[in-house]
């Protein structure tokens, strides 16, 4: 080992800048971090060679005065913080003080700006060394420019890590979009070797930031997403998440923004993926664009050099304000949230041919839990009467489905309504009435339970019985009733209704592995409600089994009054909408 001595100012530069610049786009985004940060609603970042060769920033802030150029460039030297107090609640994006020295560290560096008011502007150009002449007088216009050229030039071992110069600028074009997204107020210019490849208006209505996200995440994300907003006491979380429909295997289209500041955060990942835990398989990422607003004391954005993580101080308040708050507005997707809302009274529908498959048979016995969980909200009509159905004329109402015309191949229901078609997926729409009626029951208390006839004893471990023991109440609640009768010895005595045909000893015995595995009730209930929606697929209708008139309209208007009807348990759609403009294009009408 050598002896102890100060490293030189430049190596101290250099190692700050391999936390700070590790590519093109690092560059990019403390120059524009720092362009809003001083008020821009302008910034035009222009690229050459994928911003290997140049990146050049130019915005219409603040500026600089001529005597803190200098200062600008220095370590550790910033206007965004003062005291450990302004450290603690950050209001920027940067605040360190270590961006410009790092990049000249690495780079050439020219620095220029102008403060309103001056009579001009004034340049500061960057030496290799670190060294800097005295700023000159230029001609520019209120705000500054940053060029930074020839990145790594004296680092070349830093340069080969570089990717191509088409990957390395769509990093750049990568970050700005996301940064687009988060200031709807600022417009923004990219342009690479001098070809324009967007440009952004600054915006205010809510329709043209629409604009804006689908210009960036696509059309599809807009037609297929909801709008939402909730606040509480010192939060305000807003944006757009996306139906279940448009979810993929990866976390890709998720995009997170505190303060205005992009983040990547498990526990806002963790959130947004239990909000969507009755619609999603557990391979399936939701999309989403979220903005949460939060006290800046609340929030620690000193977590990551680059600032991409950050910590919150009541991280569990956060997680369930997130998750509660998009999982209601999940339930509130349902068919009538984007159709029609009224109909015109229709006659009633006739009855099905005498002989026909509709009857008695595998079809009732099928729907017989069906009509049990539903017998006091099925309209009158629609209850059977001796094997058929009565529907007066004056019990028809609105039906944002429609009204049932045929059952296509046992599986698909076509229905009439007042602006097109519409086709029902039968058995992911009885999936999803099945376990919202029963979701609905475990959380009012009102789980209705099946004794067993004969109470079935099994041998279990110290811990197990112990468990049991421990959450008799909270598995009553679920409507399974265990006791424990000994050390080693548990007694089921009934399970769930919608149970009742399952092993009794295999399911106790998971759940019960459940339980061991938990931490809280919450957890517990999440692992009971996967099973109850496994069961609920089940029990559902099948494909190939015929339904009568009447028996489809009753499922078509249940489904419009169930939550998150618009998709089966596994994330499927359960119906969808062909309207008259659809239809007429297939057919050329109007050409």
């Amino acid at each position: 080992m050598s002896r102890i001595r100060l490293l030189p100012p430049q190596l101290i530069n250099q190692i700050a800048a391999g936390e700070v610049v590790e590519r093109p786009a690092s560059v990019v985004k403390e120059l524009v971090e720092n362009s809003l940060d001083a008020g821009a609603d302008r910034i035009e970042v222009s690229v050459e060679g994928g911003g290997i060769r140049l990146i050049r920033v130019r915005d219409n802030g603040a500026g600089i005065a001529r005597d803190e150029l200098p200062l600008a460039v220095a370590r550790h030297a910033t206007s965004k913080i003062a005291t450990l107090e302004d450290l603690l609640q950050v209001r920027t994006l940067g605040f360190r003080g270590e961006a410009l020295p790092s990049i000249a560290s690495v780079a050439r560096l020219d620095l220029a700006s102008r403060p309103g008011g001056e009579a001009c502007g004034w340049r500061l150009v960057v030496h290799p060394s670190g060294e800097t002449d005295a700023p000159v007088p230029i001609a520019h216009p209120p705000g500054t420019t940053v060029t930074v050229a020839d990145l790594f030039h004296n680092v070349p071992a830093r340069r080969k890590f570089l990717r191509s110069e088409r990957t390395e600028f769509g990093h750049i074009r990568r970050f700005l979009e996301r940064l687009a997204l988060s200031r709807f107020d600022v417009g923004f210019v990219l342009t690479h070797e001098r070809r324009e490849i967007f440009k952004f208006q600054a915006v205010a209505a809510e329709a043209r930031r629409e604009e804006r996200v689908a210009a960036i995440l696509g059309r599809e994300f807009m037609d297929q997403s909801l709008r939402i907003e909730f606040s509480t006491e010192g939060m305000r979380l807003w944006g757009w998440v996306g139906l279940p429909a448009i979810a993929r295997r990866q976390a890709d289209r998720q995009h997170w923004f505190i303060n205005g500041r992009a983040v990547r955060d498990k526990l806002l990942s963790h959130a947004l993926r239990n909000a969507y835990r009755d619609v999603l398989p557990g391979d399936r990422q939701p999309a989403a664009l979220l903005y949460l607003e939060i006290d800046p004391a609340q929030v620690d954005v000193n977590a990551h050099p680059a600032k991409l993580e950050v910590r919150f101080r009541d991280a569990r308040m956060v997680r369930d304000f997130i998750s509660q708050s998009l999982y209601r507005a999940l339930g509130k997707s349902r068919p009538a949230a984007d159709m029609p809302k009224s109909f015109p009274p229709r006659p009633a529908v006739s009855r099905p041919p005498a002989g026909g498959r509709h009857g008695k048979g595998a079809v009732n016995e099928s729907l017989a839990l069906y009509e049990a969980l539903h017998e006091d909200d099925l309209p009158r009509q629609a209850r059977r009467e001796g094997g058929q159905a009565h529907q007066p004329a004056e019990a028809v109402t609105a039906a944002p489905l429609g009204y049932a015309v045929a059952h296509l191949h046992g599986i698909y229901i076509l229905a009439e309504a007042e602006n097109g078609l519409v086709i029902v997926d039968a058995h992911a729409a009885h999936e999803r009435i099945l376990y919202e009626k029963l979701k609905r029951q475990m959380e009012e208390g009102a789980v209705v339970r099946q004794p067993l006839l004969l109470p079935l004893t099994m041998q279990v471990s110290a811990r197990e019985a112990e468990l049991v023991s421990r959450h008799q109440e909270l598995l009553s609640g679920l409507g399974l009733e265990l006791e424990s009768v000994g050390p080693e010895a548990v007694v089921i005595r009934a399970l769930p209704a919608l149970l009742a045909r399952a092993d009794a000893e295999r399911l106790a015995r998971d759940v019960i592995a459940e339980l061991d595995q938990c931490e809280d009730a919450s957890e517990i209930q999440a692992s009971v409600r996967e099973r109850l929606a496994t069961c609920a697929c089940h029990r559902a209708v099948r494909a190939g089994q015929r339904l009568g008139r009447e028996e489809m309209n009753a499922l078509l208007r249940e489904l419009e009054r169930t939550d998150r009807g618009g998709q089966c348990n596994h994330g499927r759609p359960t119906w969808v909408r062909l309207d008259f403009q659809t239809l007429d294009n297939f057919f050329l009408r109007g050409r």
